[in-house]
Parts: C-alpha cells; structure tokens; sequence
C-alpha cells in the first residue's frame, strides 16, 4: 500500500471579513446572471478558452482523488450533427411515448421538445463521462469510487468556469445516451453523464421567465 504524504497548505488565501462578504456577494450576482441558453450563435470560441475551464473542471473533489471523469469536446460538424440525429431520435421517444404526463407537465414552461438544433448550431459539445475504472501511474486498473457525485462536482465546476469566461451553456440529457460511446469511441465502462453544449448566445436568443427559490426555502441553518 503506498504512504500518504503531505504538504503545507501554501495555495490559500485569507481575506479579511468585509473583503469575504463583498466577494460572495459578487460572486453570487455574477452566478444570477447566468441563464441556461437553447438559441445559440455559430460563432467561433478559441480553443484556449475551452481547454482553461476543462483544467478548472479537473480540479473538482472527487472520491479517492481518482478523478473518474473524461470530457470529448466536439467541434467537427460531421459527429455533431451524428450527434443531434442520435439525440434527437432519444428525444422523440421520450416526448411521445415514454415520459409520463407529469413529467410533460413539468416541461411545458420551458418549452422544449425534441427538436434540438443548437447541437449543430453551437460550436462546441462537450461530452461528459463517468469512469468506472482508473488507471494507476504503475498501471493498475483500480474501481473509482463515488463517480456521480465526482462527475457532478466538476460537472458544476465547468459551468461555473464557461460562464465566468463570458460563454453560454445548456445541459443537455437525452436518455439513454449510450449512443454518445459509439459515436464518440469511448469505453462501454464509460457511462455519459451529460452533453454540455457551449458557445455564445444567438443575437435574438431567449430564455423562459422562471423563477428562483429563494434562501428560505432552499437552506436551513441549525
């Protein structure tokens, strides 16, 4: 078994208390603004701003510091729009025959369907995986533990990170997404979490009136 090590905590940073209390409050109207986009641009996204949030992605907490996640990003018209076929097959499914009325219910606010244009239109998609087995540096093949919460954490990560750069997203979950392994080329023990498709926002875009739960009724302090 290898020994733990450790070293001193050098990267944090203290605040003083009224500098803390404005930088949360900054945060968290930075985070309000944030808005699930489906009108996207086709406008062009430099590479470099993509592969920034991944390693913003990549340092999520994770269980066992295995890091069981992997992101392909799409950019290559051909797969995307192999991609939206697939996907849009899913969805057709799901709208007319598989989700039960509650759940369409649930929808019509939002007005989806299973048209989903934007995954052609956007310039990236990046598909996000869970790993069910890592590789040791030594090459041992170990299990990864607590993958969906890993993936999630840096799931969020990487949301927060494209819209702190000034991009748009949408999470987009079409169910099942095994045909994401094929078209992509990845390992049948890879389970796809999620599409998150990514660029700016179309000139005209909207986005539906909702609303937010407020502090009261989404936290409890004891």
């Amino acid at each position: 078994m290898t020994e733990a090590k450790f070293r001193p905590l050098s990267s944090y940073i203290e605040y003083p208390v009224e500098e803390m209390r404005e930088r949360a409050a900054a945060f968290r109207e930075a985070m309000q603004r944030r808005r699930t986009v489906r009108h996207f641009s086709s406008r062009a996204v430099p590479r470099e701003i993509i592969e920034e949030c991944l390693i913003a992605a990549g340092t999520a907490p994770n269980g066992a510091n295995l890091q069981p996640w992997h992101f392909v990003v799409v950019s290559d018209p051909d797969v995307k729009k192999q991609i939206r076929v697939a996907a849009e097959e899913e969805e057709r499914e799901f709208y007319h025959r598989r989700a039960p009325q509650e759940w369409l219910e649930a929808l019509v606010p939002l007005g989806t369907d299973e048209h989903k244009p934007f995954l052609e239109t956007a310039p990236y998609l990046i598909a996000i995986f869970g790993k069910n087995h890592s590789e040791l540096p030594n090459g041992r093949r170990v299990k990864n533990y607590y993958v969906n919460e890993s993936v999630g954490i840096a799931t969020g990560f990487l949301i927060t990170a494209i819209h702190h750069a000034g991009l748009v997203s949408l999470t987009h979950t079409p169910n099942p997404m095994k045909f994401l392994n094929k078209i992509l080329n990845r390992p049948s023990d890879e389970k796809p979490f999620l599409l998150l498709v990514t660029g700016y926002p179309a000139e005209d875009a909207q986005v539906p009136v909702i609303r937010k739960k407020p502090l009261e009724e989404i936290a409890t302090f004891l």
